[in-house]
């Protein structure tokens, strides 16, 4: 049995002892009330260590009357003797129970006092009153609270009007034994300040800020531990609203009696929740006492005392080092690759790793994908990247350039972490491109060739869906959106830019400023996203020049020439679609987009396999001329005749 495991038993069995000789002492002075006796016994001095409802006096501030009155009341949930000793001494055989006119008669140095609500008896609950309308309070009945009875008695635990509300962060795996240093950090920031406190009973109110829920819990943790406190966990939606002057009081009871702090997670709640004086949040802070850490993504504003943290995930590099630890792999090049990816915490990492064993590379990149998948997959459209380098058709220097921006891809942990341009960037190290083309250009299947390449989920966010007509809402859409991408492991492809990033006019009213501050968000947001956002208009002109300069690539989609339409209806039908005779060249003279050739191509199929003949010339001219028809196009007759 170790040392601390003596020292508890050795406590448990003074206080027992002790517990026990405050019953005999008490039984002794009703006896001596029924006999109407002038000697008052003194109570026994409490030995060392100290016992528990001596601890409890001294934390909750109890008089020596006020400690008697409490021993009273848990006396009778202890020994079968004091209900009746009590009925004896009231002369009431139907009052075996503890009163304060009982109290009054029995103790030496009463105190009216003792009764008001504002001092420790009711303050903190410890007894309940169970008044009748018509009885007096000094002869109602008097109970001692369950948690407080089970304190006495040496057993000390979260009182369990709490612990549905409440849950404890118990110490996280990781990949290795401590958080990464960018992490490390803040936890010694915030157990320095607390240390250079005067006094516990008010110490700062810790207030992490960040987008990143689970690396804030793992700070909180992880100085709870340094500071040997146990941390509970509360999202403030469950903070109680009708009744939370109780759960106020009961939660400042128990850190007085407990080594605890709370954690209370207003990460997903609008700050409008959480400030203000009428707020929960607020009024809980200011009748409260004790550690607290306040987790929010943005700081706001508070009347109390408190020290901001500013928290996010694990650097690039970190991320790097808690990869090769939890793969143990410390000399390819797959921990550079996924860090330089996926933007994870400690806790993912680690629990993808072991998912994934020593099934990698392959599963383990999957592996990745999944992780980043689920909360993505609620606000945006995904999209199944199959096209491929082969059936993109564009001019070959917007090839280039998309090679390009997909080596950049690949490139950028060398180039941002290893070759030090990461100190060099002040608006991120996001990599955006612009596509511009009339629909149907290749814009959206440029973007899934790239996603197949790199191996990533492609989403895709409508602009015009996400723009709202209330002030504030399209900022609120785009964050949610980002939050979610930025675990990385996806491209984001924006289609109607222009309907956020159109040429702006003078503002005029709050409408036209709360738009530019939208603009501005949208922008720092993909500057700062450490993956690929692919901004897609129909309308280039029609972009503000200003917002141009701010992205890396301009990528014009082109209407295709007769030779791009050539290699397009050469590509258009796949190898098992039976074909007879099709004029690739005369087909290439009808001027259609790539996606109204595609369209015309599966059309034809389906007409075919309806004729049960293989696609013929006439076929594809049939399907052709319906689709001009769809675009509201001009029909030349000798366009569409043999």
């Amino acid at each position: 049995m170790s040392d601390a495991a003596m020292s508890d038993a050795d406590w448990q069995t003074t206080n027992a002892h002790y517990l026990s000789a405050l019953l005999a002492w008490l039984r002794l002075r009703l006896q001596q009330v029924i006999e109407a006796s002038p000697s008052h016994s003194p109570a026994p001095s409490p030995p060392t260590p100290t016992p528990a409802i001596a601890i409890l006096s001294q934390q909750l501030g109890l008089s020596d009357f006020e400690q008697s009155i409490l021993l009273l009341c848990v006396a009778i949930e202890l020994d079968p003797q004091i209900a009746g000793l009590c009925a004896q001494a009231q002369h009431n055989l139907n009052h075996p129970y503890p009163t304060f006119a009982l109290a009054m008669n029995c103790f030496d140095n009463a105190a009216w006092d003792a009764f008001s609500p504002n001092r420790p008896l009711r303050y903190w609950r410890l007894i309940e009153i169970n008044q009748p309308a018509a009885q007096p309070l000094t002869t109602s009945p008097l109970r001692a609270d369950e948690r407080i009875t089970n304190f006495v008695k040496g057993l000390n635990y979260l009182d369990d009007r709490l612990t549905s509300l409440l849950l404890p962060l118990q110490p996280t795996r990781l990949p290795q034994a401590e958080l990464p240093p960018s992490q490390q950090q803040p936890v010694e920031s915030i157990i320095e300040t607390l240390k250079q406190q005067s006094s516990w009973e008010t110490p700062p109110l810790i207030q992490l800020v960040g987008a990143d829920s689970l690396s804030k819990q793992l700070v909180a943790q992880q100085a709870a531990i340094a500071l040997g406190i146990q941390l509970y966990r509360l999202p403030i939606e469950l903070l109680p609203t009708t009744d939370l002057e109780t759960f106020t009081r009961l939660w400042q009871r128990e850190s007085l009696l407990l080594p605890i702090a709370l954690y209370l997670d207003a990460h997903d709640t609008e700050a409008s929740l959480t400030t203000g004086a009428a707020s929960p949040l607020h009024r809980f802070l200011n009748h409260s006492q004790g550690l607290f850490f306040l987790s929010r993504r943005e700081a706001q504003p508070l009347e109390q005392s408190a020290f901001t943290v500013d928290i996010a995930k694990p650097t690039p590099g970190e991320q790097k080092t808690l990869w090769a630890i939890a793969l143990q792999d410390y000399t390819s090049d797959m921990p550079a690759q996924l860090a330089a990816q996926f933007n994870l915490n400690a806790v993912a990492i680690g629990a993808i790793a072991q998912q994934s064993a020593i099934a990698f590379p392959a599963p383990l990149w999957e592996t990745c994908l999944r992780h980043t998948r689920p909360q993505l997959d609620t606000l945006a459209q995904r999209l199944e990247p199959k096209a491929t380098w082969d059936d993109l058709v564009l001019p070959a220097e917007e090839t280039s350039l998309l090679h390009q921006i997909a080596d950049q891809v690949r490139q950028r942990h060398k180039v941002y972490q290893d070759w030090g341009f990461y100190r060099r960037l002040n608006r991120g190290m996001g990599i955006n491109a612009l596509f511009a083309g009339e629909s149907g250009t290749g814009k959206t299947m440029a973007a899934e060739v790239m996603a197949n390449d790199l191996q990533l989920n492609l989403y895709r966010i409508d602009l015009s869906a996400v723009v709202s007509k209330y002030i504030g809402e399209t900022e609120k859409n785009l964050r949610r959106l980002f939050d979610a991408a930025e675990d990385g492991g996806a491209i984001l492809l924006f289609d109607e830019a222009d309907a956020l990033f159109g040429k702006r006019s003078e503002v005029k009213d709050s409408h036209d400023r709360y738009a530019n501050i939208e603009i501005n968000y949208l922008l720092q947001r993909i500057e700062s996203y450490r993956g690929l956002a692919i901004l897609a208009t129909n309308l280039k002109n029609a972009l503000d020049t200003a917002f141009l300069r701010r992205l890396r690539f301009i990528l014009n989609f082109p209407f295709p020439g007769i030779r791009e339409r050539t290699r397009i209806w050469q590509k258009a039908f796949p190898p098992e679609t039976p074909i007879e005779s099709l004029d690739y060249d005369r087909l290439a003279a009808l001027n259609l987009t790539g996606g109204n050739i595609h369209t015309v191509a599966i059309n034809a199929a389906f007409l075919a396999a309806q004729a049960g003949t293989a696609v013929t010339l006439p076929i594809v001219l049939s399907a052709a001329r319906t689709e001009y028809r769809k675009l509201d196009r001009p029909i030349t007759e000798s366009d569409f005749l043999l």
